[in-house]
């Protein structure tokens, strides 16, 4: 007669034996698995330090070539705009060493420089732009056409592009010297721009911005500033907006500008101002907008060129 402790042995077998089975059978998978595991690790791990070189090689490369353009900038735009005239407008986030290089290579293609100015953080704030708003409407000068748009960076290149720019036909001022005066002297009062000293009137105008817009508002600051490149383009002979990758991007306002076709038929831009091949670009898209061109250039997705008669970019 089978008792119930022989049940209880015979139960207590089973799940033991089971149990054993267990360890060893995940014993062996384990060891199947990590030696897998140790065979991708290694894989991947070759594979980062073939990726790591190529981007040792290519930095390297890109080093060479920028300090080949460093070197061969001033020789390729010597005399490209030679005895005309530039004014410099920089956004507060520009780097002063892209500035800086700027303004020597202005003054190696034969230009100069009759001033600068600086557009503050307030001029992009879009809860300043009514103020901004109706400080260029009260400052505009006598006998001056305003566009229709509303929006405070159409208005405000308006009125900056009538006192800062010559008058592309008959390259002379299109403003007493007493509403340069004043236009300036209202907007600085009001926190919206710096100017050096002494800022005159010019036939061109580069505007020099920093990265990508970030933060609340980025998209309507970075639209305020493609909006009064823009405005500007049209009040004299030409504009060049200039910036870095960043603002290539769809927020950035170069961005901004080559999502509108009716920008780009008329405003150049370039987004790699950060190199030295891109501060050439800046230059030679000057004298194609003096001549009546205009493009995209620089290594952006979105451009079109690294440079006006480079060449189409890949892609494009």
């Amino acid at each position: 007669m089978i008792s119930l402790r022989y049940h209880i042995v015979s139960i207590t077998a089973c799940f033991l034996a089971l149990a054993v089975g267990v360890v060893l059978g995940s014993t062996a998978l384990n060891g199947s698995l990590l030696s897998g595991l140790s065979d991708q690790k290694k894989d991947l791990g070759t594979q980062v330090s073939d990726l790591e070189a190529q981007r040792n090689a290519l930095n390297a490369r890109l080093a060479d070539s920028d300090a080949f353009a460093g070197s061969m900038g001033p020789k390729v735009v010597a005399g490209t705009l030679d005895k005309r005239t530039v004014v410099l407008v920089t956004t507060e986030d520009a780097r002063p060493a892209d500035r800086d290089a700027i303004k020597q290579l202005v003054q190696q293609s034969g230009a100069s420089v009759t001033g600068e100015l600086q557009l503050t953080d307030a001029f992009t704030d879009p809860e300043k732009a009514d103020q901004l708003r109706d400080v260029v409407t009260r400052l505009q000068p006598a006998g001056s056409q305003f566009p229709t748009a509303g929006d405070s960076g159409t208005l405000a290149g308006a009125l900056l592009g009538s006192v800062l720019l010559l008058d592309k036909t008959t390259a002379k001022p299109q403003s007493t010297g007493d509403e340069l005066a004043a236009a300036l002297g209202g907007l600085t009062d009001g926190g919206f721009v710096k100017p050096s000293q002494g800022v005159q009137p010019a036939q061109l105008a580069i505007v020099l911005t920093g990265s990508q817009q970030t933060g609340e508002g980025a998209g309507d600051r970075a639209a305020t500033i493609a909006r009064f490149a823009t405005q500007l383009d049209r009040s004299g002979a030409g504009t060049v907006l200039t910036g870095d990758s960043g603002s290539a991007d769809g927020s950035g306002p170069i961005g901004v500008v080559r999502a509108d076709t009716s920008a780009t038929s008329i405003l150049s831009t370039v987004d790699n101002v950060d190199s030295a091949a891109g501060r050439v670009a800046t230059l030679l898209a000057l004298r194609e907008q003096l001549d009546g061109g205009s493009g995209r250039y620089g290594t952006g997705g979105n451009a079109q060129a690294p440079a006006p008669g480079v060449g189409s970019s890949a892609g494009n």
